[in-house]
């Protein structure tokens, strides 16, 4: 569900939902208290209700806080993996200029059939919450079967062809890593208590009476957006490669990476640097 709603909605279409949604059920439901219970207004319990908010609201606080900078933490271990991952295949592409002609043009070829893969195929699949090491496992075997046909001959060769192997392996390894964050979401229990939490609190502003409707619907509708944009912001981390806030495959349209892309994919600014190299 999380992830049709992130992946349909903008980011502030789904602000407007939530955020609009959780105010307008504090209202209705404010009313519906003052209206079957009318003393409430005279804020006879608002002591006790003062408690049972103050209570709640900080043990929800410490949870909600916990699980945002768990999920932001995430994205950026995400973005991280995948910018490095990116930048190990751009290096193989380096020490394969030092390659004979058709040896470096065999591993290039093999690169350019990875970055298209993981981005044309598996990027989706992480997008809709299906990641599949199927999706490029061919791909993969491709580069190593392009770097191993090579015999390097002198020393200058085998130092370049070292460098390329453990950048390729560490290129697998950061594969594994980035399916695996795909794979990931926060857990079901913490799920229950950050959304139930936002159930639990919000019925309770109805019983904090004010005489004032104008300053019991302000009360109750600021407490209902501060609860809606915290859940939308778990909802835009929880998923890192889904929604707007997602991470990009752009790292491997860059650099030396750029050359495998037509002018309008890879961008300006790789143009440059592309035409730069020639």
């Amino acid at each position: 569900m999380i992830l049709w709603l992130l992946n349909t909605f903008s980011t502030f279409t789904l602000g407007i939902l939530l955020v609009g949604g959780f105010i307008a059920l504090a209202v209705g439901g404010s009313l519906a208290a003052r209206r079957r219970f009318p003393h409430l207004a005279g804020g006879e319990h608002n002591e006790m209700v003062g408690v049972a908010l103050g209570m709640f609201g900080a043990i929800y606080g410490i949870i909600l806080a916990f699980v945002v900078v768990t999920l932001w933490t995430q994205l950026e271990n995400t973005q991280t993996v995948v910018a490095t991952e990116a930048t190990d295949l751009a290096l193989v592409v380096r020490s394969a200029e030092a390659f004979p002609p058709a040896e470096r043009a065999r591993v290039e070829r093999a690169v350019g059939d990875y970055v298209h893969a993981v981005v044309e195929t598996q990027w989706p699949l992480m997008r809709e919450g299906k990641p599949s090491y199927e999706a490029t496992s061919e791909q993969t075997h491709g580069l190593y079967q392009a770097l191993q046909a090579y015999e390097p001959t002198g020393t200058r060769n085998e130092t370049f062809y070292g460098q390329a192997a453990d950048r390729l392996n560490d290129v697998a390894a950061q594969r594994r890593a980035r399916v695996t964050m795909a794979e990931t979401s926060l857990p079901v229990l913490l799920q229950v208590l950050v959304y139930g939490g936002a159930l639990v609190i919000l019925p309770l502003t109805f019983l904090f009476g004010l005489r004032s409707l104008k300053m019991q619907l302000l009360f109750v509708s600021a407490v209902a957006a501060l609860i809606g944009f915290s859940l939308l912001l778990v909802m835009a981390l929880d998923r890192p490669f889904a929604g707007e806030l997602s991470v990009t495959p752009a790292p491997y349209k860059e650099a030396a990476l750029a050359q495998f892309w037509p002018a309008s994919q890879a961008g300006q600014p790789q143009v440059r640097e592309q035409s730069t190299r020639r």
